[in-house]
């Protein structure tokens, strides 16, 4: 299968789906570099190429170190190079002339970790299930997307702290002058991702350069807050400087430096940033650097940027399970990291930490209907500071928005590790989709997942593409979040409309955010 595209003539695949056979155009690059030269500077369109571009399979990811807790949750590491790594994979019914939806996936993995090629997100499914496009990106990670020498580099390097972003955005610009070659419609494009991924969305969202990139967002387990100030990222960029063991005088020495070598000193930077602390911010993210970023992308949204666009947004139930019944390295319960809560009250909540601790116990006692243990508490307060409060700001914050939103609460369980981790962080994107079976699935789904509730979010996910509203067959009507009843779908085998799930905890954290706010 050959497209012609204005880069240059690309040869595709066949994949065998369930359903039928999908056209896949892997490892399109979208970008140069971004090795040499490029490394830390924004991204450059491609030169057109001679003859016809292979792709039959994905390009490399970008530079990374391994994840361990991905590893003990059954994903493989990707294969990574410096080199091509600024790609796009592509899945589509047909190549033809038709306009249909199209989905840009960005991948989770903290900054630091994931791929457009895991198997995990693999798109062949959704195209062919419902004949639309599915787009994947990659995008710099870590120290190479994200780390700030505008202040020791100087000219050339002032979008250094968030040449991660501007990646993504080539990415859809890419896809807004390319994708209607491989028949999908450049004018109903949705953006979606989960945990970082979603993050990445929520920062678009708030970007005034994306406008018009996209018509529809998805966000699921995200934060529109994932941003420092520049004088945050210029601390963070001194004390990489200072583990890599480089003055910043001599900073210029990270533009020559194997990636290897560069993702060694990656390693003992984020080593130290977390010092086992569960709950720290990323250690690389967005900057607020007055170029891509002018403010916190949720300030921006809460101003009307990207206002038009149409917004789906939820978190899983019991988000940081993952987290805490996994300590990276340690493999620890949670339950003897029950003082890191009042470790990280401390830092977070104004007023005496026990009196904070004994409310939010009892705020999350009336959510469970009975006393909760200390292991309980930490993954809530986690899960709450990490996603589910970002997740209401934002739809506080688009309380004005002309484009219309939607809320839910993922909260099937997995029966993984009998029961524990409950509806953890990661666990409905295979069932978004449709990959219940793939190895990558199964060690969090197991054996005899709910295929139908598998049906129903990616039937819902794609009507929202399509239309702006998630609609499903085997899901109640959906209502449009608002703030007074704030209706949210609960996603699971039974599913239903509940009106301000978990509102008392919601009510905690809002109270106590005008607590703080009175003490600045």
């Amino acid at each position: 299968m050959i497209v012609d595209t204005p880069n240059g003539r690309i040869a595709g695949t066949t994949t065998l789906t369930k359903r039928a056979d999908v056209q896949c155009y892997l490892g399109i690059p979208f970008a140069q570099g971004p090795d040499g030269d490029f490394r830390f500077r924004p991204p450059v369109a491609p030169e057109p190429w001679e003859g016809t571009l292979d792709a039959h399979s994905s390009g490399p990811a970008a530079p990374q170190n391994p994840d361990p807790l991905l590893a003990q949750s059954g994903f493989r590491q990707a294969h990574w190079s410096e080199h091509g790594s600024l790609t796009v994979n592509v899945w589509t019914p047909r190549a033809d002339e038709r306009r249909r939806p199209v989905l840009v996936w960005f991948h989770g993995g903290a900054y630091v970790s994931g791929s457009n090629s895991s198997g995990y997100n693999n798109g062949a499914e959704l195209a062919a299930t419902f004949e639309v496009v599915v787009v994947s990106i990659n995008y710099r990670l870590g120290a190479f997307g994200f780390l700030n020498l505008a202040h020791v580099l100087g000219e050339g390097y002032e979008d250094s702290g968030n040449v991660g972003v501007l990646d993504m955005i080539a990415a859809l610009r890419w896809v807004a002058g390319n994708i209607e070659y491989f028949g999908g419609d450049p004018d109903r494009v949705t953006v979606f991702g989960e945990s970082a991924g979603a993050a990445a969305v929520g920062t678009l969202l708030g970007t005034p350069a994306t406008e018009g990139l996209f018509s529809r967002a998805i966000m699921q387990s995200g934060t529109a807050e994932r941003a420092r100030s520049q004088a945050e990222s210029e601390e963070i960029t001194e004390r990489f400087l200072h583990v890599a063991g480089l003055e910043p005088e001599r900073a210029g020495e990270l533009t020559t430096w194997s990636a290897r070598k560069l993702l060694g000193a990656q390693k003992r930077f984020a080593d130290e940033f977390a010092a086992g602390v569960i709950g720290l911010p990323l250690p690389f993210q967005p900057t607020i650097d007055g170029r891509t970023l002018h403010e916190l992308p949720l300030d921006a949204v809460r101003r009307g940027v990207n206002s038009a666009v149409d917004l789906l947004i939820g978190t899983n139930l019991n988000e940081a399970s993952f987290f805490t019944e996994f300590a990276p390295d340690t493999v620890e319960p949670a339950r003897s990291h029950a003082d890191r809560l009042l470790a990280a009250v401390r830092e977070d909540q104004p007023g005496e930490p026990e009196t904070v601790v004994a409310e939010y116990r009892e705020s999350v006692a009336h959510e469970l209907g009975s006393a909760p243990t200390d292991a309980a508490v930490l993954e809530s307060y986690l899960s709450d500071r990490l996603y589910r409060q970002p997740s209401n700001r934002l739809l506080d914050a688009r309380r004005s928005s002309a484009g219309s939103n939607h809320a839910y609460l993922f909260t099937w369980k997995s029966p993984m590790m009998d029961g524990h981790l409950g509806a953890c962080h990661a666990l409905d994107v295979p069932f978004v989709f449709r990959q219940l079976h793939r190895l990558e699935a199964v060690t969090l789904v197991g054996d005899e997942p709910p295929h139908e509730l598998s049906d129903w979010m990616s039937a819902a996910w794609i009507s929202f593409a399509d239309t702006g509203r998630p609609n499903s067959a085997g899901l109640p009507v959906w209502p449009v979040y608002d703030a007074e009843e704030r209706r949210t779908m609960r996603l699971d085998v039974d599913p239903e409309v509940l009106s301000d799930p978990r509102g008392g905890l919601r009510r905690f954290w809002a109270e106590r955010a005008r607590v703080e706010s009175a003490h600045v």
